[in-house]
């Protein structure tokens, strides 16, 4: 079984995935980092200094020394049930950033990895026995 295992560590998709992995882990802290600290502020600023993770619903009793606070990240940590929708458009605006950059990625590698061009393919040379036989019709049509 330890050899089995070894064999399948050691194909070569298994360890692309790894290092796949690793790199997509890292790129998703540097898209979120975008998201939070570029793109949020700005689309805040636009649409009149919202921010996003301050929207949320409390669900359940809150502490009495955060009775008056309204921060989301405070109230989470305290262990109150609160319902973040504006933590999920964070998210959501994360996540469509991220596939749109992964798609201009992938196309521009697309382009890069230009397929060649292929040939017109030629006719497949006819077996020696169907030459020779046509050979013999066209010199009957000939003959007659």
């Amino acid at each position: 079984m330890v050899k089995e295992f070894k064999a399948f560590i050691a194909r070569g998709n298994v360890l692309d995935l790894a290092v796949a992995v690793i790199i997509g882990a890292a790129f998703g802290k540097i898209v979120t980092s975008l998201t939070d600290d570029v793109l949020m502020p700005i689309i805040g600023r636009i649409f009149g200094g919202l921010d996003f993770s301050s929207y949320f619903v409390v669900l359940g009793k809150v502490p009495e020394q955060l009775a008056h606070s309204s921060d989301y990240a405070a109230l989470k940590k305290a262990g109150v049930p609160v319902f973040g929708y504006g933590a999920f458009v964070t998210q959501f605006v994360n996540f469509l950033i991220l596939a749109f950059i992964i798609f201009l990625i992938v196309r521009a590698a697309n382009r890069l990895m230009s397929k060649p061009e292929e040939k017109p393919a030629e006719p497949a040379a006819e077996p020696a026995d169907i030459a020779l036989l046509r050979e013999i019709r066209d010199e009957l049509k000939k003959r007659a």
